[in-house]
């Protein structure tokens, strides 16, 4: 069965590819499954249908003979564990790949979620620029150690696997920023992984939709 993923049907991203289906979108690229997409309004996010497969009434949501799940790093994993191509064979690698994942999503992205929040809902604030430099201060503590982690590798165990993915989506919040250039490592790791043909086809039919929503 074609698994079937769920995305906004207009993206507050604005086509930037920061949305988490299009971290779904990559991994589906990566492995070679075909999928279908179903798109959902803001209202729709909400109603019983879509709660009854996402209780938080977010995208995505990823459905495949009768399986539910939610949560992007959940749905990557089992995507990963059931195809070739996003977890090594090697016991050792691969428990050490998905580690990365846990990284990813537990470590790095949490201050870099908190300083893009600050950025839209705290601006009018008179404390708004003391805390953006304190917020900035945490990111640098998650990416300082990151950079030297990879070092002058191309990834951060090896081959690519699901926790480069998840890390290059995590990190790609914060392109354009002044964070991400004090380390040219992690910008050439970046741009590294978004020109991974998985990743451009991901990123073209994500982008695609808000294309089609925007005329």
């Amino acid at each position: 069965m074609t698994p079937t993923i769920t995305a906004f049907e207009n993206s507050p991203d604005r086509g930037r590819g920061l949305a988490r289906d299009m971290r779904v979108r990559w991994a589906l690229e990566e492995v070679g499954q075909a999928y279908e997409v179903r798109l959902v309004s803001f209202a729709e996010m909400k109603a019983p249908a879509h709660l009854a497969l996402h209780p938080f009434g977010q995208i995505p949501t990823y459905e495949e003979d009768g399986l539910a799940l939610f949560e992007s790093g959940a749905i990557i994993l089992h995507i990963a564990a059931r195809h070739a191509g996003l977890l090594p064979e090697d016991a050792g690698a691969r428990a050490r790949a998905i580690n990365w994942m846990f990284a990813a999503l537990n470590t790095v992205e949490p201050p870099i979620l908190e300083r893009e929040t600050a950025g839209y809902a705290e601006r009018d604030k008179d404390w708004h620029g003391e805390r953006v430099a304190m917020l900035d201060d945490r990111v640098r503590a998650r990416l300082s150690p990151l950079a030297a982690r990879l070092g002058d590798a191309d990834w951060l165990d090896g081959a690519f696997s699901a926790g480069d993915l998840l890390m290059v989506s995590v990190l790609q919040r914060l392109q354009g920023s002044a964070l991400l250039a004090e380390h040219p490592a992690l910008a050439a790791y970046v741009a590294r992984a978004e020109a991974r043909p998985a990743f451009k086809r991901a990123f073209a039919a994500q982008l695609a939709v808000f294309e089609r929503s925007s005329r």
